[in-house]
């Protein structure tokens, strides 16, 4: 596992919490821990619907994140983007709420 440096705080500083991670900006290696990390932000807001932006390539990205989706235990599910969202070079994935908001009810 990497650790972050000080070299990285630009990049994460200013990555948005919005529902969307396009990982063009980042490095292969990143994905086992920025994955993780920003879904868990995203479920902490709220958002437990996200886009990965992994791209087409050779597809050892997606294959990567695919991986790393696996293991997530909160991880409802994921799929191809689809035709508007992205096709096989993105990733939709659909996140369990956090148990404090599971127990309030459903979310819109």
């Amino acid at each position: 596992m990497r650790t972050v440096t000080e070299e990285d705080l630009p990049r994460i500083a200013a990555l948005p919490i919005d529902g969307t991670l396009d990982l063009h900006a980042f490095r292969p290696g990143d994905v086992r821990t920025l994955v993780p990390d920003y879904l868990q932000e995203c479920r902490a807001r709220g958002i437990l619907q996200v886009r990965i932006v992994h791209g087409k390539g050779t597809g050892a990205l997606a294959a990567g994140v695919h991986a790393v989706l696996r293991r997530l235990p909160w991880v409802v599910g994921y799929r191809w983007g689809g035709g508007v969202a992205g096709g096989w070079g993105a990733t939709l994935v659909r996140l369990a709420p956090p148990a404090e908001q599971a127990a309030d009810g459903p979310q819109t």
